[in-house]
């Protein structure tokens, strides 16, 4: 009799110690929380990003004088170029969250790119080791541009580079994530640590990266200021598959691009055939436990966007099995109006990132230029100047986490503190003073006597301000995106936000060309091959009236913006129970596995 009572005491600890997002474990079991994820699983993955910024930056903040000195390229000419690797390293990421999301899940993605990653950081080297595959070094100008096949090689292995930060950034943060089941109080709160961790991991590879391999490349040469990031790639893949026993992994859900056009063409269809969705109460549904998407939990109806539900209309009650082009399900509507959600969202933080890719283009040439003295012996190197905002950045995300999310949590009774919605424009609102002081200073720089005695601590305030609107709007994207994000989209949403910052890049490419073109160009316009001579101070005050206007723009969305659980802000779902006994593989009269227990649609 005891025997009978204390097996299901047993047996209920056991499915309480399982996750219930759908995660499984090395072996395809469901991922226990005992023996997988957590603070067990994330550092293995912080490592591998560590490994991928340190190596992501000591290329960025280098490549204009690389480009410049190296490969005789004029600074603009230079800038833009910086840019551009920088904006399709990033919009790439949309084809990484693509293939993880699709069909080969994230930890594969991972692991297939950093590959990738470190082949093109191996031809780099390469380029910067053999004389042969860089033009004469410039003494007297004109000087003589690099040979097609030159530039042709040194692109090559920045486009691998680009193609493995694409393929790496949208999936890392989400993997991490993963590691941490939202049906469960306690891990819930681990996440959203883990998010500010996993920035201060970016923002600590950007350090080593700007400041320990900027000066081994000064100190060394430019091969070993590439070789030195390659071996650390190499060793971060390693240190990543050690720890593939105490990862929880998501399996791909197939495309959500697929998803989203088969909504667009059914609810099209049954629109020009006279299809009304009423309220909703007739949509249909699969009646498993589960949504008919692998391992995706079903997601509850919302009034917003109703066009769409005539997709999940059933115009033919007769028919048994449903082709998703004919007929889709609510939870497949929902999955796409999370996505339309969070677009308005997206489209309104983008300026941000035509700020931020002026810290590894005109922030360095600026500092090149000045006096780079620290004390009579030490001489920074230009490249290593935006140590003060990936400083101030470690400095604050410690402190946040620490001291202000206690203080903001009593206050406003959030778990987070502020909602991520607020801490974006926290952020953007920042950036406006960030370019603002830029400005000022670079006014001051030109209007010096003596330009090349002015102190590059001048620059400190619009680093430490850049710093700090990155830290709020970084980590405030990071959580908004993945917690509007659904199952199949947590790769997706990630790659959204990381898109912005190759489309502010390539935005930045194109206001410095415009600016170029109405100007007067490179000898007589605001942005000049010569600094000295450049009114740099009018691009800064043009980016400064780009972010006070995103601002209100920024204010107007967050302010009507509804959370997929139909709230304003940022809200998740609720918890979900699975029934992980055999009664959930029964089948009822419609051929489809009967649900013991039914899916909660409170909001």
């Amino acid at each position: 009799m005891e025997g009978m009572e204390l097996e299901p005491a047993v047996d209920l600890q056991q499915k309480e110690s399982l996750v219930s997002n759908g995660c499984v474990d090395i072996r395809g079991r469901i991922a226990d929380k005992q023996r997988t994820g957590g603070w067990k699983a994330a550092p293995f993955i912080i490592v591998n990003e560590v490994a991928e910024r340190l190596a992501f930056f000591a290329i960025a903040v280098n490549m204009v004088q690389y480009l410049v000195f190296q490969m005789n390229q004029s600074v603009p000419q230079a800038a833009t170029h910086v840019t551009n690797w920088i904006g399709a390293a990033y919009v790439l990421t949309i084809l990484g969250a693509f293939l993880a999301d699709a069909y080969l899940g994230r930890f594969t993605t991972i692991i297939f790119f950093s590959s990738v990653y470190t082949v093109g950081m191996v031809l780099l080297t390469v380029s910067a080791s053999i004389d042969s595959l860089r033009p004469p070094q410039c003494t007297t100008r004109p000087c003589e541009p690099a040979s097609r096949s030159q530039t042709t090689f040194l692109y090559g292995a920045l486009a691998l580079i680009a193609l493995g930060t694409g393929g790496i950034k949208p999936c890392v943060s989400s993997f991490g994530a993963d590691q941490f089941d939202e049906a469960d109080e306690k891990e819930v709160q681990k996440k959203f640590s883990f998010f500010n961790w996993f920035f201060f991991a970016i923002n600590m590879g950007a350090l080593l990266g700007i400041t320990v391999l900027v000066y081994i490349q000064v100190e060394k040469g430019w091969s070993w200021g590439f070789g030195v990031p390659t071996a650390a790639m190499f060793c971060s893949i390693v240190i990543l598959a050690a720890g593939i026993p105490y990862y929880r992994f998501q399996k791909p859900t197939g495309s959500a691009f697929t998803r989203f056009l088969q909504v667009i063409v059914v609810s099209m269809r049954n629109h020009f055939k006279g299809v009304e969705a009423g309220d909703g109460a007739g949509l249909y549904e699969v009646k498993t436990i589960l949504s008919d998407i692998l391992g995706y939990r079903k997601i509850p109806h919302t009034a917003q966007y109703r066009f769409l539900d005539k997709a999940a209309v059933r115009t033919d009650v007769e028919a048994k099995i449903q082709s998703r082009w004919r007929l889709c399900t609510v939870t497949q509507v929902e999955e796409f109006k999370s996505f339309i959600r969070i677009l308005p969202v997206w489209a309104s933080t983008i300026a941000l990132s035509i700020s931020f890719a002026q810290l590894s283009t005109f922030f360095i040439s600026q500092a090149f230029i000045m006096d780079r003295k620290l004390g009579p012996h030490f001489l920074i190197p230009a490249g290593s100047i935006p140590v003060f905002s990936a400083m101030n950045a470690l400095i604050l995300v410690p402190i946040y986490e620490k001291w202000m999310v206690p203080i903001l949590r009593r206050r406003t009774g959030h778990r987070r503190g502020i909602t991520s919605l607020q801490r974006m424009g926290v952020g953007l609102f920042v950036s406006i003073f960030a370019l603002a002081s830029a400005a000022f200073v670079e006014k001051k720089r030109r209007d010096h006597s003596k330009q090349s005695t002015m102190s590059v601590f001048w620059l400190l305030p619009q680093f430490f301000l850049i710093g700090s609107a990155e830290v709020f709007t970084y980590v405030g994207q990071l959580e908004f995106f993945y917690d509007e994000a659904t199952d199949g989209t947590r790769s997706l949403s990630s790659a959204m936000f990381l898109s912005e910052i190759g489309i502010g890049s390539w935005l930045s490419t194109a206001i410095v060309k415009i600016i170029e073109e109405t100007t007067g160009g490179e000898e007589k316009g605001w942005l000049r091959n010569d600094l000295n001579k450049s009114r740099l101070d009018y691009f800064y005050w043009l980016l400064t009236g780009i972010n006070g206007v995103n601002f209100l723009i920024y204010l107007w969305v967050a302010r009507v913006y509804k959370g997929k659980g139909g709230e304003g802000g940022s809200v998740r779902d609720e918890p979900m129970e699975l029934d992980l006994g055999g009664e959930a593989g029964r089948e009822d009269d419609e051929g489809e596995p009967e649900s013991k227990v039914f899916y909660d649609y409170k909001n």
